[in-house]
């Protein structure tokens, strides 16, 4: 399963004793083009209309815990940058976005 979210947490591996992660750092093309077929675990409604607006399609608000198992993937949307008020949804001055992907092996 691909996943979309805004973080990664250490939690998100669940009952897994073992893992190793891929991480790989990705342009904005690659990650909208990975993240169009996701499923969105974005749980706070400015990130969900912010990365809308980024990846240029409707990214669902989901506020939902994620248990990654071997296989899974999940495209991170790392906001770096003051606290986004409500409503925003382009980026603060100052702020950025980096994209990863990381696979569960």
């Amino acid at each position: 399963m691909r996943y979309l979210n805004n973080a990664f947490s250490l939690a998100m591996l669940g009952a897994i004793d073992s893992a190793t992660l891929r991480v790989r750092r990705l342009p904005l093309e690659k990650a909208s083009a990975l993240a169009r077929n996701a499923v969105s675990v974005v749980g706070h409604p400015t990130t969900q209309r912010m990365l809308s607006s980024l990846l240029g399609y409707e990214v669902a608000h989901n506020r939902a815990t994620v248990a990654l198992g071997p296989g899974d993937e999940l495209i991170v949307a790392q906001y770096n940058g003051p606290r986004l008020m409500p409503g925003v949804t382009e980026l603060p001055e100052g702020a950025r976005i980096e994209w990863f992907w990381m696979k569960v092996e």
